[in-house]
């Protein structure tokens, strides 16, 4: 085995190649180089404005935002007269407060919640008026959901719950104050079924019956853009009330959100089915007497007959009559006048509002009952064949 002389190599590389002498640094070169490091460290040692920190202005929020709903006094009076749940946050309670025409957006305003509430009102509502009083022809049960439910009737609620309204809304308004503005073509969108395509044809006589009311319109059988306020009073003190009935029905709909259905049942019939409404008060007969004798002819009943029960000061300045309206020997209605065909006429009508406020009972069940843990079985209702036409 050879041995390697690294003695002899280490020479060979370390030696310097003939003719490749290393150039010489000039004096000015580093005269460059040396004020170049000096320009550099004085430069850095100047101070660098930083941009990053600096407040920019930001726009104003429409509407105050979710963190100061905990600091309201008026949010928290408000729950608590209310008698909310715990589960219902101060944030939730301050977006039933905000409307469209306040806030664009939709994860801040209550037009989501307002929604869900109008059909769940409209819903109990429902199904309360067709249990109790079955009979009741179209147009009075419209006029019945309106009177419970409808926007007239949450504007009155609200108002009562002591909520008021801020004079504009804002990022620095009271989250505890109703926010609105008059926008009426914001608060006529939010609602399903105002915009329809054959709005553009203007054809008033497409809507002239019940069906159409059915079909086309909303949940109470009405279509209003607004443009049938003359005034601009009107047309404000209209679209206030929309916003204090959106505001009712945006809580109806945090309260079946946070707490569930049953909550919100219970709501509803504490709050809008506990108030009396005069439905007798709704009815309106052209010809009362024909009516009554159709309605005869349909259910199988001999033909009304108008007999006079009794009377007094037939020759006085002020007569009084009183007739009944018997069927046989059953007797369908009875009224006082001062002549006899008025006497006739109003024992007619009370016949009629006898026949179609017929009611099974105050406590009557509902489809809703059924979601019930221990319901009973269900027990059919009464359905009647309809109003007469």
């Amino acid at each position: 085995m050879k041995r390697l002389r690294l003695a002899g190599w280490s020479g060979q590389v370390l030696s310097t190649r003939p003719g490749a002498a290393i150039a010489p640094i000039r004096p000015a070169a580093f005269q460059a180089i040396a004020a170049r490091r000096q320009s550099s460290a004085a430069a850095s040692a100047e101070p660098v404005q930083d941009f990053s920190h600096q407040d920019i202005p930001r726009p104003p929020l429409p509407s105050p935002p979710p963190s100061v709903a905990a600091r309201s006094a008026k949010l928290a009076a408000l729950h608590a007269r209310l008698s909310l749940s715990k589960k219902i946050p101060l944030e939730t309670l301050a977006r039933t407060l905000v409307t469209l025409t306040a806030d664009d957006n939709a994860n801040f305003n209550n037009s989501s919640l307002a929604t869900l509430g109008r059909s769940i009102i409209h819903y109990h509502v429902l199904e309360y008026l067709v249990c109790k009083w079955p009979r009741l022809p179209m147009s009075i049960l419209y006029a019945a959901i309106r009177a419970y439910g409808g926007p007239q009737t949450l504007q009155v609620i609200a108002r009562r719950w002591g909520v008021e309204s801020a004079a504009a809304p804002g990022e620095e308004v009271d989250p505890g104050l109703l926010q609105w503005k008059p926008d009426a073509e914001k608060m006529v969108s939010t609602r399903t079924g105002y915009l329809r395509a054959e709005d553009e044809l203007k054809q008033p006589h497409w809507r002239r019956g019940m069906s159409s009311r059915i079909v086309l319109d909303d949940d109470l059988g009405e279509k209003k853009t607004g443009s049938e306020f003359t005034s601009q009073e009107d047309l404000h003190a209209h679209l206030q009330g929309e916003a204090f009935a959106s505001f009712a029905q945006a809580v109806v709909g945090a309260v079946y959100l946070h707490c569930g259905r049953e909550a919100a049942k219970h709501f509803v019939t504490s709050h809008i089915l506990s108030r009396q409404v005069d439905l007798s008060k709704m009815f309106e007969f052209v010809s009362p007497t024909r009516e009554l004798a159709m309605l005869c002819a349909r259910e199988g009943f001999e033909a009304p007959i108008a007999r006079l029960e009794s009377e007094t000061g037939r020759l006085s300045r002020t007569p009084v009559f009183v007739v009944g309206i018997y069927s046989g020997t059953e007797k369908l209605g009875e009224a006082a006048g001062p002549s006899l065909d008025m006497a006739r006429r109003m024992a007619s009508m009370a016949a009629l509002k006898a026949w179609y406020l017929y009611s099974p009972g105050n406590k009557v069940r509902v489809p809703s009952d059924m979601m019930e843990a221990d319901a009973k079985p269900w027990k059919a209702p009464h359905i009647d064949v309809g109003e007469i036409v």
